[in-house]
Formats: structure tokens, sequence, C-alpha cells
């Protein structure tokens, strides 16, 4: 029972139950893509189906890591199968947990808003972007901005961060940037901004294409309640081949 029951595993060479960051980063790049399919589906589509689905098992997955075991939350038993070959980095669990339930905080109020009363306005968008940032985050850079929060709550700061994080170190010359990677990428920012407009199709052209033969009648292409509250409205007309 106190097998199943548990938070991180007890190891004799660490003070502090750990956590594979290698399965808690993939494990968070798996919800992170489908956290972002549901959203796009609800952005470009109004179709909040797959958020609700998401929703119910984000918070599903959540709880069984929370409550029960992170090793038995589906999200990290994919995370642990993909990343079985890899060997182990050992990070600490207690700000991973503190981490945790600031999702799984925010998802609650997600599960009442869209999952039970289908309410759709802005709070449901901010919720699913800060969402999305923290997954992001956590699996594109190693980096668990809960976590960081944690120190702002917990006397005894976080320990065994992911790259020894949590430790005053010196960086290695790999890791430094220099001036001309500073210039590069501050070139390529400068060109990108220059090249968007020169993609972009002319007005004159814009306005001669034809509507397609299936566009919307005006019957049709009155935004629903949730699009105009969203401030979606005409991205909703876009979509729907609405003029």
């Amino acid at each position: 029972m106190g097998k199943l029951f548990s938070f991180g595993e007890t190891l004799a060479d660490y003070s502090v139950p750990v956590l594979n960051e290698r399965e808690v980063r993939a494990a968070a790049g798996i919800l992170f893509l489908f956290a972002l399919v549901a959203f796009m589906n609800a952005w470009l589509l109004g179709n909040f189906h797959w958020t609700r689905l998401f929703v119910v098992a984000f918070l599903t997955d959540f709880s069984i890591r929370l409550l029960v075991n992170p090793a038995f939350a589906p999200s990290m038993v994919l995370g642990r199968f993909m990343v079985r070959n890899q060997t182990p980095e050992y990070v600490g669990a207690p700000q991973k947990r503190f981490a945790w339930l600031i999702g799984f905080a925010l998802a609650l109020p997600m599960l009442y808003l869209i999952v039970i009363n289908h309410v759709i306005g802005p709070l449901n968008l901010a919720i699913c972007l800060a969402c999305l940032t923290l997954m992001f985050f956590e699996s594109a850079f190693g980096i668990c901005l809960g976590c960081k929060v944690y120190n702002l709550f917990f006397r005894e700061k976080a320990k065994l961060c992911p790259g020894d994080a949590c430790e005053a170190n010196t960086r290695h010359d790999i890791q430094r940037i220099g001036v001309a990677q500073m210039g590069v990428l501050a070139t390529f920012i400068a060109l990108i901004i220059l090249v968007s407009p020169r993609l972009s199709p002319s007005a004159p052209a814009a306005a001669a294409v034809e509507p397609p033969p299936h566009a919307a009648t005006s019957d049709e292409c009155t935004p629903p309640d949730w699009a105009v509250q969203m401030g979606h409205a005409d991205m909703w007309k876009l979509h729907h081949n609405c003029p």
C-alpha cells in the first residue's frame, strides 16, 4: 500500500524524494500536444468538444499524480515508455508536486465552466494559454515555472532542479552566447520582419478573389455569443466563409 500511494522515489543518494526529469518532460510534451490540438480546434473552428475531453483527461491524469502516485498517471506511463532507453535524471519531487498543484488548480475552473456549464469566454482563453505556457516551458526548455514559484512559499528551497539550476554554478563555454551569435539572431529577426509584408497578398488581389461556391449566406453569418465574448467574431466569420 505504501508503494502504491506515494510521491516520488526515495533513493539513498538523495536527501529528498525524486522523480525522473526525462519522464516528466516527456509527459509534459504529450499533454502539450493534445492541449494545443484542443485549443486550436476551439479557437479556429469553434469546436469545443476536444477542449472538454482534454480537461477531463487532464484532471484525471493530475488527480492520479497528486492523490495516488505519479508512476500510474497515464501521461507519465507514456512518458516513461518513450524515454525508457535514456539514463534517468533525478530531480526533487516536492517542487514538482507544488507545480502540478498549480496545474490542477487551473484545470478545476475549466471543468466547471466549459465541461459542466458550457460557458465560453475570455477566462477560458486565459486559463488555456497559462496551461499551454507551463507545459511548453517544461517540455521544451526543462524549465518548471511552478517550481520557481515554490521557492516563494517555502523556507526550504527547491533541491535537485533540472540541470543543477538550483545550485550556483559557472556557465561552461558551450553555454555562453557571444556577440556574433546575438548579431546573427538580431539579423534573422530583422529579416523576417522585412520579408513578412512581402509575403502577404496585396489588397487588390485579395479583393479580386471570388468567394467559394459554398460560402455561407447572410443568415448564417451571425457570430455566436461565445465568439463575440472572446473577441473572435471576425475570425469566426473568416472560417465560415462569411463576408
